[in-house]
C-alpha cells in the first residue's frame, strides 16, 4: 500500500475504545477545553449576529446559543466561535490548531447521525492525527494562514469514520477533501480581518461536506494530497515524516493548551514575563522607558503596537506585553475592547520592540523561546528568557489549571454548577461512563441571561 491508503486505512479502523487509557484521558482534555473555547466564543457580537441569521431547524447543537440548525451550518458555525477568541488548542509540530478544525463537523453529524460516544471519540482522534500529522509533514507557503487548509482533510477524515467507510472510500473522501480547502492569508490575523475566524468553520463545513459527496461517489484526484501540499499550498511534503510513528506517536498526546489568550506566538513572551513577575517582580509601569523582545521569526512578524480591534491585538507583541504588564495578567478581560482602547496600554505598547534571532528560529518546533529585557528610565533592567512554552506536553498545565480556564471560558454563557457539570460528563465521555445522549443535553443548555 502506498502513504495514502495506509493513512486512509489507519482513519479507518481506528477505535477509541482500544487506545491506552492515558490517551483516552488526554483526549477529555483535548474535548473539553475545545469545547469551552467554542461556548466563550458563541458570546462575541459578531458570531451572535450571524448564527441568529441561520435557519433554526436542526437536530445539530449550535453550542453556547441554546438552539439547533442543520448540521453542516453547525459544523461551520461552532468552528468560527472556536476560535474567536484565540483559546483553542494547537499543536507545535503541526503548526496549528487541530481540534476545533475536526470536532465541530464531527460533533454536527455524530449529533444528527444519533451515534455512540465510541463513534464520536473515534472520529475526533482520528481526525486530529489525519490534519495534525499533515500540517507537520509540510511547509505552508509563508504567506498562508494554517487554519482552513490542512484541518479540511482532517475533518473529512473525522465524518467518514463517523460513517464507518472503509480504506477505499476513506481514501476517496480524503482526496476529495484536498480539493475543498481554502487559500487563506495570514494578513488577515495580522490586520484584525475578522473573517479569519471563520477559516476554521469552512474547514469544518467542507471537511464534512467532502464526507458527503465521496458517499454519494463524487472522486477526487488519485492523489490529491500530494498535488495540494506538495506543489499548491505548500513548500514541501514528506510523505516519509507523515507516516512514522502512525498509530503509536500520537500527535493529540503531544497537543498544547492555552491560558494566556492571544496567538501562541506572543506566549514564550509572556511567558517570560510571568518569569520576571514570580521571581525578581517587574517595575512599575510608569517607571518603564523601553522593553525588548527577542524571539523566533513567527513572533517577529507580530510587530504592530496599535492593533485595529481585539483580533489584531491577539496577534501584536507589542499589545501583548503591554496588556500584561497594565493588567497583571494576559488572560481574556486582558484583550478585550475596553483593553484595545486604554491609553495605558497603548503608550506602553510604544515602547516594545520585537525582532528575531535567527538561533532562536532554528529551535522551533521543539520550543517557542523568547527573551524579554525591560529597562527603567535610571537605566536599571530585568531581563528573563524562556525555551519551552507552558501548556506543551514538555512544560504542561496542571489539571487544575485547566479546569480554571474551562470555568472561566464556559461561565461567559452558563452557570458555574452547570460548566462544572459539564466537565465531569465530559471526563466521563472519555473514560465510558457517560452516554452520548446526556453529554448533548448538558452541551445545549442555552446560556443565562
Amino acid at each position: 500500500m502506498d502513504y495514502l491508503d495506509c493513512l486512509s486505512d489507519f482513519a479507518a479502523r481506528l477505535d477509541f475504545a482500544a487506545l491506552p487509557d492515558k490517551l483516552r484521558a488526554h483526549t477529555g482534555w483535548v474535548l473539553a477545553d475545545t469545547v469551552a473555547a467554542m461556548a466563550a466564543g458563541s458570546a462575541e457580537p459578531e458570531l451572535r449576529a450571524w448564527a441568529q441569521q441561520q435557519a433554526a431547524t436542526g437536530g445539530a447543537t449550535l453550542v453556547g446559543l441554546g438552539r439547533g440548525s442543520e448540521s453542516l451550518v453547525a459544523a461551520l458555525i461552532n468552528g468560527t466561535s472556536g476560535t474567536f477568541l484565540e483559546m483553542d488548542e494547537g499543536n507545535r509540530f503541526s503548526r496549528g490548531h487541530p481540534a476545533v478544525h475536526v470536532l465541530p463537523a464531527a460533533l454536527a453529524l455524530a449529533q444528527t447521525r444519533g451515534l455512540d460516544a465510541n463513534a464520536f471519540l473515534s472520529a475526533l482522534v482520528a481526525g486530529y492525527e489525519v490534519g495534525s500529522r499533515l500540517g507537520a509533514a509540510s511547509q505552508l507557503r509563508a504567506a498562508m494562514h494554517p487554519h482552513g487548509t490542512w484541518g479540511t482533510v482532517g475533518a473529512a477524515a473525522a465524518c467518514g469514520r463517523l460513517l464507518a467507510y472503509d480504506a477505499a472510500l476513506m481514501r476517496q473522501t480524503l482526496n476529495v477533501a484536498s480539493s475543498m480547502t481554502t487559500a487563506s492569508s495570514k494578513r488577515t490575523m495580522l490586520e484584525g480581518g475578522l473573517v479569519r475566524n471563520v477559516y476554521a468553520g469552512l474547514s469544518n463545513h467542507n471537511g464534512a461536506l467532502a464526507a458527503q459527496l465521496a458517499g454519494c461517489g463524487f472522486t477526487g484526484e488519485r492523489d490529491g494530497l500530494r498535488s495540494l501540499l506538495g506543489a499548491i499550498v505548500s513548500e514541501r511534503f514528506d510523505t516519509e515524516a507523515l507516516m512514522q510513528g502512525l498509530g503509536e506517536d500520537w500527535h493529540l498526546s503531544k497537543n498544547y493548551f492555552k491560558l494566556h489568550s492571544c496567538c501562541r506566538y506572543n506566549h514564550g513572551t509572556l511567558d517570560a514575563l510571568d518569569k520576571l513577575a514570580a521571581g525578581e517582580g517587574l517595575p512599575a509601569v510608569e517607571d518603564i522607558a523601553h522593553i525588548e523582545v527577542i524571539s523566533y521569526s513567527h513572533a517577529a512578524e507580530l510587530a504592530d503596537p496599535a492593533p485595529a480591534n481585539t483580533l489584531a491585538a491577539k496577534f501584536s507583541v507589542p499589545f501583548a506585553v503591554a496588556t500584561r504588564l497594565v493588567h497583571g495578567h494576559s488572560g481574556l478581560t486582558s484583550f478585550t475592547w475596553d483593553a484595545v482602547r486604554d491609553e495605558r496600554v497603548l503608550a506602553l505598547a510604544r515602547k516594545v520592540s520585537i525582532s528575531e534571532d535567527p538561533a532562536m528560529t532554528q529551535r522551533l518546533p521543539l520550543e517557542r523561546p523568547a527573551r524579554v529585557t525591560l529597562t527603567s528610565h535610571s537605566g536599571r533592567q530585568w531581563t528573563a528568557e524562556v525555551g519551552a512554552n507552558r501548556g506543551d506536553d514538555a512544560l504542561p498545565y496542571t489539571d487544575q489549571e485547566l479546569t480554571t480556564k474551562f470555568m472561566a471560558l464556559c461561565g461567559r454563557i452558563w452557570p458555574e454548577a452547570h460548566a462544572k457539570q459539564l466537565l465531569e460528563a465530559t471526563h466521563a465521555l472519555c473514560a465510558g461512563q457517560q452516554d452520548m445522549p446526556g453529554w448533548l443535553a448538558l452541551l445545549g443548555r442555552p446560556p443565562q441571561a
